[in-house]
């Protein structure tokens, strides 16, 4: 992992008001800190015990605590590919400075992993199996993960209705631009394959799966992509736990393929997804309505709902060029999409 070290000439430095601020967290832990920089959204701290990162937010009591308790849970399990959390002096979860919570996990020094790499890929994709395997094995009543599952088909039926919106405001418009004339002419394709999501949902054994992720509360990452994957020496370890939820375990497989596949690399090709989900299936299996369910998160038109609703409803400040450009990225891929659909669902077909 990269970061901005403390220099005086560096305008990314640690204030010396923070600086005194996380002397007085580190103090909490019974450590005693020698050096900070900071790392994203957090900051990798140097103490005489060794080096630690410390995450600052604003609220989410509740999720620090299942992730503390989840990793511990996970390590007493000899699921050790993850960065333990550390508790203050006093046994909590957090520390609290003014309108601040804080938490302190292990500092694991490697690179984010490069998923655009299949065989880098297939690791994580057989990590995040394991996790998913070992999480169901722990004591749950340890945590309070918030037993409200998505309803996915609701969910994307919601979603969809936004096109309608977008429709009506293109419409709208008495001078359309390039990028409002080439989102009209894809959003009936795109709304298509969002309803095709909807219906293998709702011919799927999805409700029964729902449930029996509810009865056994079941925990997905939520958020398993390259920056929450880090690569020490071979091996991999998912990081950033305190965003954990109760939901279909694929769930979790389904966004990662589905991010996947608009990268160059994958070009929306079915033979990498198929060589992901063989390698997920090697550590957990899947049954054929586990795929079903998959295929539906994989095909649902989430990044050009995202771009539509940044564009049309937040509008969001960007350049034309930048519009334009994400969206031909995304159109540009609609045959090679329509084709992954038809190769996965002859896979099924097949599928025992």
């Amino acid at each position: 992992m990269k970061g901005n070290l403390i220099t005086l000439e560096d305008s990314n430095t640690v204030s010396n008001k923070e600086m005194r601020m996380l002397l007085s967290v580190m103090h909490k832990y019974n450590l005693k800190l020698l050096s900070a920089e900071k790392v994203r959204s957090a900051y990798k701290v140097i103490t005489e015990s060794g080096k630690f990162c410390l995450k600052r937010r604003k609220h989410g009591k509740s999720k620090i605590k299942n992730g503390c308790v989840l990793t511990e849970e996970l390590i007493l399990n000899k699921f050790t590919n993850t960065a333990q959390y550390f508790r203050p002096k006093d046994g909590t979860f957090f520390v609290k400075y003014k309108k601040n919570i804080f938490f302190l996990t292990e500092w694991i020094e490697g690179s984010e992993c490069d998923l655009t790499n299949i065989d880098e890929a297939v690791n994580c994709t057989k990590l995040l199996a394991q996790f998913h395997n070992i999480s169901n094995m722990i004591d749950h009543n340890k945590m309070d993960i918030p037993r409200i599952l998505n309803n996915w088909p609701k969910v994307f039926a919601s979603t969809l209705n936004n096109f309608e919106k977008f429709k009506r405001i293109i419409d709208g418009k008495r001078i359309k631009n390039e990028f409002d004339i080439l989102f009209f002419g894809n959003l009936e394709n795109f709304y298509n394959m969002g309803m095709s999501a909807i219906d293998i949902l709702n011919k799927s054994q999805y409700y029964k799966s729902q449930k029996l992720a509810n009865d056994n509360k079941m925990i997905c990452h939520n958020s398993f992509y390259y920056q929450n994957i880090i690569k020490k020496d071979g091996e991999y370890f998912i990081i950033d736990l305190d965003s954990i939820t109760i939901d279909l375990q694929v769930s979790d497989l389904g966004k990662l393929i589905r991010r996947l596949m608009f990268k160059k690399a994958y070009g929306w090709n079915f033979y990498f997804a198929k060589v992901l989900i063989e390698a997920y299936n090697s550590v957990k299996v899947l049954e054929k309505q586990d795929l079903e369910i998959i295929l539906a998160f994989i095909i649902f038109p989430y990044k050009f709902w995202e771009l539509g609703k940044k564009r049309y409803m937040k509008q969001k400040k960007w350049s034309e060029a930048k519009y334009l450009h994400k969206l031909i990225k995304i159109t540009n891929y609609s045959k090679a999409e329509q084709k992954f659909f038809n190769d996965y669902s002859a896979f099924l077909k097949e599928y025992i």
